[in-house]
């Protein structure tokens, strides 16, 4: 059951989710350097390339393009970091979390190699985007809720080990079909597991490749998406938040959507300027 809410954390929430963005905006090629390019130095560089200067590559235009083709996928990557930000707030917020009670992150040793001097192999540490523990949640229904929907989750993975709570990778969206990345979330799951919690992806978006989702939830991950209005707690980031942690998110979207717009236009049109 959503709590009753006065909306006083939207602009909080706004700023949490809109100011990895302005990174975006920030954007400036490499053009295959280790260094960003502005402007003139992109001019110069393809200027004193003969084709490219013969074929007028050395445009403003094409400066733009490049700007904005890099921009998107820091775009991207910086809505990701706003949603991971927001979904922990909002679970501090509405659970009576610490700062260190949402964060999950756990050792591993990297593998020898040859002739490597083991004493000098430090452990590599990984983390996950958040954390509730059940012990942790101070209001017994709230950890009622969550104890009920660990557990509905747990029988529909067929997992059989107790658990104590879950830990969550946040994404905006899974487009890719990245092996690395899912063979590294793989074996997150396994940690997980073996500390006793569920983990879960929570998908902000309903842009996530079928294939992938498949063997996510093979690999004993609960796939939570960015569908509204299906009323399904256990497979919809919207209404876990909202049903599970007691905060309606979609409706802080909703009243807010002027403002984030107007946030990502701002970011978008900068990266379109040939300049």
């Amino acid at each position: 059951m959503s709590a009753t809410m006065n909306h006083s954390d939207d602009r909080l929430y706004v700023d949490t989710i809109l100011e990895p963005l302005q990174k975006s905006a920030e954007y400036l090629p490499k053009m295959g350097g280790s260094d960003e390019v502005d402007l003139a130095g992109f001019t110069a560089l393809y200027g004193a390339d003969p084709l490219y200067h013969w074929m007028g590559l050395d445009s403003p235009l094409m400066f733009a393009a490049h700007k904005a083709a890099g921009g998107m996928t820091s775009v991207y990557r910086q809505l990701g970091i706003g949603c991971e930000r927001l979904f922990r707030q909002v679970l501090r917020d509405r659970l009576g979390l610490g700062a260190d009670q949402v964060m999950w992150s756990y050792d591993i040793v990297p593998e020898l190699k040859e002739g490597q001097d083991p004493a000098k192999v430090k452990p590599r540490k990984l983390s996950l985007d958040g954390r509730v523990e059940l012990a942790d949640v101070g209001d017994a229904d709230a950890r009622d809720r969550v104890a009920a929907w660990v557990d509905r989750q747990r029988q529909r993975l067929d997992i059989t080990a107790p658990l104590k709570g879950a830990v969550f990778e946040v994404r905006q969206g899974y487009k890719s079909a990245d092996s690395k990345r899912q063979n590294g979330d793989l074996a997150n799951a396994a940690q997980a597991l073996g500390h006793g919690y569920l983990p879960v992806l929570a998908i902000m978006s309903t842009q996530i490749n079928a294939a992938v989702r498949l063997r996510y939830t093979t690999g004993n991950w609960s796939v939570l998406m960015g569908t509204v209005g299906n009323n399904d707690p256990l497979g919809s980031t919207f209404d876990f938040v909202d049903q599970v942690v007691g905060y309606d998110l979609a409706g802080f979207f909703r009243r807010n959507t002027d403002d984030l717009r107007a946030g990502v236009e701002d970011v978008l049109r900068t990266l379109l300027e040939a300049k």
